[in-house]
């Protein structure tokens, strides 16, 4: 049920992040949007650098809130939904950060705050996955973390710890290209041992392994096109370029391939008889657990935050415990 067909009196907090959102611009539209139902209480919770918005979640469901407005960047988004997974509340995601990411999987506009605010107070809610990780460090650390996009170990994960953050606040995810391109020369494969769904053990040096819960990038990239956000699996992306005509090989892939010719049967024949030599760069696998360990510790990323170097990630799926609102059909 949305929020305009709900009982007047309900509350409705807004977790939002100061340094990425127009704060005047975001209190404008929520409460303009929330205005059409008579009595909403609305909660303004902002984060800090210290609580990036799993307390402020948390202090939204003490309070009674039954809409979490997320607003800001991947990160904020992410720690909302850690806090709500499995709780009898729905979020609603207003974009203003770097990549957007769950927002564009989800078909919600990153454009425009009023658009946003729109789909958060009239759209409808869908139960979605949400992918758990579980990092093991060196110094024999774990710590357990959801995401809902995907998690990344390699040149990925070194590119997004070395985004500057001026960057990212100015230029939003092309800050990654610079990162990119001061992380390629020094790039090395890494030599990962994995197993899905705990069976026999395989292993690989890769640029990168990304382990995804839906599979669309910034840039109409579809990364991985058949993933999906909500069939309790998740998909393993390999990528094993030898040179840069690999990259390119792949880049052709998740532009031109997957987002243009997979949509026609005509397109689909052109792939198969052409795409033979970038399967030994580019493969995917598919399971509902990835168990994956790395020689010595790698940076990892979730959903485009760094969290440091692991040495293993046990990851899973914590299947449809997330309510969020999407645009209504």
């Amino acid at each position: 049920m949305n929020a305009r067909g709900g009982d007047a009196g309900m509350v409705v907090a807004v977790v939002y992040n100061p340094v990425r959102v127009d704060v005047p611009r975001v209190r404008a539209a929520v409460e303009a949007a929330a205005a059409d139902t008579p009595g909403i209480e609305l909660l303004w919770l902002p984060t800090t650098v210290e609580e990036g918005g799993q307390a402020q979640a948390r202090e939204a469901l003490d309070r009674g809130a039954t809409l979490v407005l997320a607003a800001g960047g991947d990160g904020t988004v992410r720690a909302v939904a850690e806090a709500l997974r499995g709780r009898d509340a729905t979020l609603a995601v207003i974009p203003g950060g770097t990549g957007n990411l769950l927002a564009r999987n989800l078909g919600i506009p990153f454009g425009s705050v009023e658009a946003a605010c729109a789909v958060a107070f009239g759209g409808e809610t869908r139960r979605i996955d949400a992918g758990i990780a579980a990092a093991r460090y060196a110094d024999g650390s774990q710590s357990e973390h959801v995401f809902l996009v995907m998690a990344g170990i390699g040149i990925d994960a070194a590119m997004i710890a070395g985004a500057k953050p001026e960057l990212k606040r100015r230029f939003g995810w092309l800050a990654y290209v610079d990162a990119a391109f001061r992380a390629w020369p020094s790039a090395k494969k890494v030599r990962v041992r994995f197993r899905l769904d705990r069976g026999h053990e395989r292993s690989a040096h890769v640029s990168t392994i990304l382990i995804a819960n839906c599979g669309a990038l910034p840039g109409n990239i579809e990364l991985i096109p058949d993933g999906s956000i909500d069939d309790g699996l998740l998909d393993v992306a390999i990528l094993q370029p030898a040179t840069v005509f690999g990259w390119l090989a792949i880049w052709r892939k998740v532009t031109w391939e997957n987002r243009v010719l997979r949509k026609s049967a005509v397109g689909r024949r052109i792939i198969r008889f052409t795409d033979r030599a970038v399967r030994t760069r580019l493969s995917y696998l598919r399971g509902a657990s990835v168990q994956l360990e790395v020689d010595a510790p790698e940076p990892f990323e979730l959903d485009g935050d760094a969290f440091g170097d692991v040495v293993g990630l046990d990851l899973g799926v914590d299947e449809l415990s997330l309510r969020v609102r999407v645009p209504a059909l």
